[in-house]
């Protein structure tokens, strides 16, 4: 799972709101943590209000602060200061991905503003685009200190597509290390809420558009039951739901229903125009939605899955329960 987790750092209190997640994933899953800082060219004297770590020196000084902080106390804490000044934090931050070989980046989404965050995105949606490692973004809320953190209950947005799944095995397990529950959801859009492409056609071929749709919500509940059994075979408490309509409204509507702590999404880590045009949820839900998103790059799909799926007579035991229930399910219809 993940056992080396990056936490970048900038000086600033909103980046500080990763601190608490970072913390409590480290504790269940005995982690270590390293504090990052990236010293950036050019920098402004503030950022978010805070006096920016312009020197190396004044960054090592920082992170030894942070590295003796009560949150941390008790787990194994490195710091790393990139000495020498950067352009791109967001590349500098992968690169350092390459380095220091962490499992899991945690980091806050504040960065860039205005047209630049609209084309570029965040930082941390950047470190999504050019990374293939696992990300947990943090939303910050803009309280005075970093707010505690619990996972009890985890949302798992599912689309069908086996790429997009690859965030599941992954929910699996820290679910089963964090005793948590799954909330499995998935959206079939209506009419109105198609994007891109599908847009497109369905304004040529409307009423068809709307049978196909229902036809993809019928073998929807058959794949969610799967799904949920296969979740079901790890000995988790397991709930699932489909929903119609726009994906992001959808799932920020599910994430309050169920009061979900952290949502896990498969991406392609599509920013600015590309997202557009894609009609990419996971620009759209950063900045919608207030809890954790563990973001999952699709690119690493193979290489994931094969790590995090576990033992496998459980996962042969897994499919073998589904392929039961869906058997149940077809013959039900």
């Amino acid at each position: 799972m993940f056992r080396h987790l990056l936490v970048p750092l900038d000086g600033s209190r909103l980046a500080e709101a990763a601190l608490p997640v970072a913390a409590y994933v480290a504790r269940k899953l005995v982690s270590t943590v390293t504090l990052l800082h990236v010293v950036e060219r050019h920098s402004p004297q503030e950022v978010h209000g805070d006096a920016h770590l312009t020197a190396p020196e004044q960054a090592a000084a920082y992170l030894d602060h942070v590295a003796a902080r009560p949150i941390l106390s008790g787990l194994a804490v490195k710091q790393h200061v990139h000495t020498a000044a950067v352009d791109d934090v967001a590349r500098s931050i992968v690169e350092h991905g390459d380095e220091l070989a962490p499992d899991l980046i945690v980091m806050c989404t504040h960065g860039s503003s205005g047209l630049r965050r609209w084309f570029y995105g965040t930082i941390a949606q950047q470190v999504i685009a050019l990374g293939t490692i696992p990300t947990l973004v943090v939303g910050s809320t803009g309280a005075k200190s970093a707010q505690p953190f619990v996972c009890r209950r985890m949302l798992v947005p599912i689309d069908g597509r086996p790429e997009h799944e690859q965030g599941l095995p992954i929910a699996i397990d820290l679910a089963r290390a964090c005793d948590a529950d799954l909330h499995l959801l998935m959206v079939v859009r209506t009419l109105s809420a198609l994007a891109g492409q599908q847009a497109a056609s369905a304004r040529l071929l409307p009423g068809t558009t709307v049978e196909l749709l229902n036809v993809t919500e019928d073998n929807a509940q058959v794949l969610l039951q799967q799904r949920v059994t296969q979740a079901q075979a790890y000995g988790l408490a397991v709930t699932a739901e489909i929903r119609r309509g726009d994906p992001v409204r959808q799932i920020v509507q599910a994430t309050r229903a169920i009061e979900a702590d952290v949502i896990v999404l498969g991406t392609h880590g599509r920013v600015g125009m590309d997202a557009l045009w894609a009609g990419s949820v996971v620009p759209r839900l950063s900045r919608d939605i207030d809890k954790p998103l563990l973001l999952v790059p699709i690119k690493r799909m193979r290489i994931i899955n094969r790590h995090y799926l576990g033992d496998p007579e459980t996962v042969q035991a897994a499919e073998e329960a589904a392929a039961r229930q869906l058997g149940s399910t077809r013959r039900m219809q």
